[in-house]
């Protein structure tokens, strides 16, 4: 796509003569999706929605049921000096008017005392016992109606000093976790947009040049948050998605106008004319934000063969944000551009301007890099696969109450919970289905279920059992030895249903049943992602490899670009191993490492990564490829693009850098781990893979970078690889192909 042919040239020659309808229209859109998202609001995907494999069924179950499985609240009463207490006068009296206050309360249900005949609610030593209840309706709204039953715990404790009083559930800590996690995204969002102002006013030199492309990213990022909302109408998204719209949206925003704002200023810098220049630009970094942009798009597409709907939701946002970013950039930015003229150098920073440009840096590193292309490129492969292999001992799991921050009071709750009653907070949910659940012949099998559990040793008290009003679906709570996501967990887990269920409930000719909980959900969630990657990585990677091979034509630069994202991507899963499961700088980024790594996280950095490293890739590529179209020899190029782009990749990759390190400030651990784990890579892409195995490839390849197979010569001709000077012999009124090449 070159001069008349190129479509983000012709849409920014259109943009340029018609800045009014351009910006205006922008405008509008971004309006109008806000409006509309504000007016219906978020659909959101509740719990429920998101399992996978059997997890998935045991709640289809549930809901085909008609069931609402109530969110269950447990309160801990334990003696604060160590000594029995059950039994005990004032312990008899705090529980009973516990008790009695929470029987008051409208939203709560089925409440059990540990002061009953027969209750299992009474620790093994006497030193605690728990107070348990359920909150009427559906488990995903019960955080809402959680509040004045928390009230009542406080007050018990206030008027109870001898005694521990405290309440955990799930209903309870969402309530309470859900206000730390909005504070922390709040201050993340804020703090990301003048960290990127500052990067880009160092960058340009100029406040107004730096606005720019953080206004449109922005912008992108709320009409894409309106859109998305529109979207969850028909297709339910969790309410996390707009800071992943926010991070992705700022990166790749950001990313994009500076691309094309650089290439601009860089003409202008030569001589150029006001209009030639902005043409240029449109013709060149233009094409390369479209290809870029492309490449995302596959790339988060990926998430839809991953089989869950958080991911499923999770590449709809993205795709969105980073359409909008694309379209922005080639629309918006040049009509802005062509109205703002020399204005967009208002407010310079005189010391930024002064040493801009020089690239001294870069120059010192690619020199002997081309000097010696064998030994640079073995040393930054031997570097790289070294910080990746330590992802073969990577182990995974769904983030679970353990990994929370434990300053949180709430968590260390759960955990004194879990001590005294292993499994109690978060067990094994049973889902049974049949005809009537109530009949004896069903019952006698729950009963040996119960009975057969207990004696295994995997499962402890107390197991608790519900009914739905048809009598069509019943619930088993079986509490799991261990901590509900470690080792013990996990086998206790493997022996019910491999073992326990099928030598009782499995008898049941007419019944079907399945698991779900915590445990449950960790596992099926495991097997997911190992059954599905191949399929994620076959399409993201057929689809760039094939979307590269046209626009460069060349298997080659198809081939390495693969080849060396992957290598990138690798090293930042090997560091984040290193960082977070084997424990290294617990005190520095301030976590409690639990010796996994996040489930949702490898395939989620993977899309991510390998859609924005290709952007440097491509950034960087189209102007080796331009300048080789023009004239110039293909070391001669690479050393000339690599260096004419440096400025553009580092302050990009700074932007990138920062943005996701905001995120390593936050308490939770699976969002620490993204934003080191994003960091880290694209660090690492931006230096060792850009600017030393980038040249020293193409150095050593020289002119078989662009070999292209005569049974490929059919694939579409893609125009435009010298699109800068067809442009300007467009717009001069010459023939393009007298254009002379790019001097320096």
């Amino acid at each position: 796509m070159a001069g008349r042919g190129n479509l983000s040239y012709r849409a920014g020659r259109f943009s340029a003569a018609h800045w009014k309808t351009a910006t205006f229209g922008w405008v509008a859109l971004v309006a109008a999706a806000m409006a509309a998202g504000s007016a219906v609001g978020l659909n959101k995907l509740t719990d429920s929605q998101s399992g996978s494999g059997e997890t998935a069924r045991a709640q289809e179950l549930l809901r085909s049921a008609h069931f609402l499985s109530p969110a269950t609240e447990s309160v801990l009463i334990e003696s604060r000096d160590g000594k029995p207490v059950a039994g005990t006068a004032r312990f008899q009296s705090a529980v009973a008017a516990l008790v009695q206050t929470l029987s008051r309360q409208p939203e709560l249900t089925n409440i059990r005392s540990p002061l009953a005949r027969g209750s299992v609610l009474v620790s093994a030593d006497r030193k605690a016992a728990l107070v348990q209840f359920d909150v009427k309706g559906d488990a995903d709204h019960a955080d809402a109606k959680i509040a004045p039953a928390m009230a009542a715990v406080e007050n018990a404790q206030r008027g109870n000093p001898s005694f521990r009083i405290e309440e955990f559930g799930m209903a309870s800590a969402t309530h309470v976790l859900n206000k730390v996690v909005k504070r922390d995204f709040s201050r993340a969002e804020y703090t990301s947009l003048p960290v990127t102002l500052a990067i880009l006013l160092l960058a340009f030199g100029a406040l107004v040049a730096a606005m720019l492309p953080v206004v449109l990213a922005f912008t992108a990022v709320l009409g894409a948050i309106g859109l998305t909302v529109l979207i969850s109408q028909a297709y339910p998204l969790p309410d996390f998605l707009n800071s992943v719209i926010l991070m992705m949206g700022m990166a790749v925003g950001v990313d994009y106008s500076l691309f094309y704002l650089q290439r601009e200023r860089e003409e202008r810098r030569a001589g150029r004319g006001a209009h030639e220049s902005l043409l240029t630009a449109a013709a060149t970094s233009g094409r390369a934000v479209l290809v870029s942009g492309v490449t995302v798009l596959i790339a988060m597409a990926g998430l839809f063969f991953a089989g869950n709907p958080i991911f499923t939701s999770m590449g709809l946002a993205t795709m969105v944000v980073v359409f909008l970013a694309m379209i922005g950039s080639v629309t918006v930015l040049p009509g802005l551009l062509a109205k703002l003229g020399d204005r967009v150098d208002r407010g310079g920073v005189p010391f930024v301007r002064r040493r801009r440009g020089r690239g001294r840096l870069w120059e010192s590193i690619l020199r002997p890099v081309l000097a010696r292309p064998a030994l640079a490129g073995l040393g930054a492969v031997a570097l790289l696969l070294a910080a990746a292999s330590p992802v073969l001992s990577m182990h995974t799991k769904l983030p679970s109450f353990t990994d929370l921050p434990h300053n949180v009071p709430i968590i260390r709750t759960y955990e004194r919970i879990v001590k005294v009653f292993p499994g109690a907070p978060a067990p094994a949910v049973v889902v049974l289905r049949a005809p009537d659940v109530t009949a004896a012949h069903v019952q006698l099998q729950v009963r040996a279920l119960r009975r057969e559990a207990l004696a295994s040793g995997q499962v402890r008290s107390p197991i608790t059992t519900r009914i739905s009003p048809d009598r069509s679906t019943e619930e088993i709570d079986l509490p799991l030895v261990g901590t509900g996501d470690d080792p013990a967990s996990m086998r206790a887990l493997a022996a019910l249903r491999g073992r326990l269920l099928p030598a009782t409930l499995g008898r049941l000719t007419e019944a079907e049943y399945a698991t779900t909980g915590i445990t449950a959900a960790t596992r099926d969630f495991n097997e997911l992602m190992k059954a599905r990657l191949p399929y994620v990585f076959a399409f993201v990677l057929g689809l760039a490899f094939l979307l590269l091979l046209i626009t460069f034509r060349s298997i080659v630069i198809a081939a390495t670009a693969i080849v060396l994202n992957l290598l990138s991507v690798g090293a930042g899963y090997g560091l984040l191993v290193l960082v977070f499961q084997h424990r290294w700088a617990e005190g520095l980024l301030g976590f409690h490492s639990n010796g996994a790594i996040a489930s949702w996280l490898p395939l989620f950095m993977f899309v991510m990564l390998f859609g924005l490293s290709m952007d440097y890739h491509v950034f960087i590529l189209s102007r080796i490829k331009e300048l080789v179209d023009g004239g110039m020899s293909t070391e001669e190029a690479v050393s000339t693009g690599i260096r004419r782009t440096a400025g553009t990749v580092t302050s990009a990759a700074v932007v990138m850098v920062a943005v996701f390190a905001i995120f390593v400030s936050l308490r939770t651990l699976d969002i620490k781990q993204m934003g080191f784990g994003l960091a880290a890579a694209i660090l690492i892409d931006a230096t060792l893979i850009r600017a030393v195995l980038l040249p020293a490839a193409m150095k050593l390849l020289g002119d078989r970078n662009w070999y292209l197979p005569r049974w490929l010569e059919w694939l579409p001709r893609v125009q435009g690889e010298a699109g800068g000077e067809r442009a300007r012999a467009h717009e001069r009124g010459r023939r393009p192909d007298a254009a002379p090449a790019l001097s320096e």
